[in-house]
């Protein structure tokens, strides 16, 4: 917990500077695609340090997720059989893997946008649609539709109550570092048992 502290105090520095916009959407973009940390983080100690962006920093969010969402699509449509090995054993199982892609057959736009909504490893999500052939266009509309909601819910809700979530954060900072993580392992637990 102390070294998720540190790391919470040293993003929360960092997000008042010049570098913080483009950092957030390249880490939305990675998460989306290969990257195994989201984007959130950064984004909620963005929104606290400076309130008056938050919809900025959302919309940034939302585009670099988005992106990246395609950028898993390439992945798994283009050059999956060639990295396999990098995602499957590392970030994610076969067997979540298999049970992404069956979910494709029964409806594509639902699977992608609920993994866009919800704290599923969206990865897993972007890259078994490309490996799936859905439609791209389905991707891309749920992904829009699903990282946005989830960005600017976020973004609204700091921004209103940023003052007491701050306070709150700053207190209890190891519950939330772990309710974080349990969030993180309930989405891996949807993609094994419910999908």
């Amino acid at each position: 917990m102390k070294l998720m502290r540190r790391l919470y105090d040293w993003v929360l520095h960092w997000s008042a500077t010049p570098y913080a916009v483009p950092a957030l959407f390249l880490i939305a973009f990675a998460e989306s695609s290969f990257f195994p940390i989201p984007p959130d983080v950064l984004l909620i100690a963005m929104v606290i340090a400076v309130p008056l962006n938050a919809m900025w920093y959302a919309f940034i969010c939302s585009v670099g997720s988005v992106l990246g969402g395609m950028a898993g699509y390439g992945i798994g449509w283009g050059i999956w059989e060639a990295v396999d090995s990098i995602f499957i054993g590392h970030l994610f199982s076969q067997e979540v893997f298999d049970k992404v892609v069956n979910a494709y057959n029964e409806n594509a736009f639902i699977t992608v946008l609920t993994a866009a909504f919800t704290p599923i490893p969206y990865k897993v999500i972007t890259i078994a649609a490309g490996v799936s052939k859905i439609n791209f266009l389905t991707l891309v509309i749920a992904s829009a539709i699903g990282r946005s909601a989830r960005f600017f819910i976020v973004a609204g809700l700091l921004y209103y109550f940023g003052s007491i979530m701050k306070e709150k954060i700053e207190k209890y900072f190891d519950w939330f570092a772990l309710a974080f993580f349990a969030l993180i392992i309930a989405g891996f637990i949807v993609i094994k048992y419910l999908i």
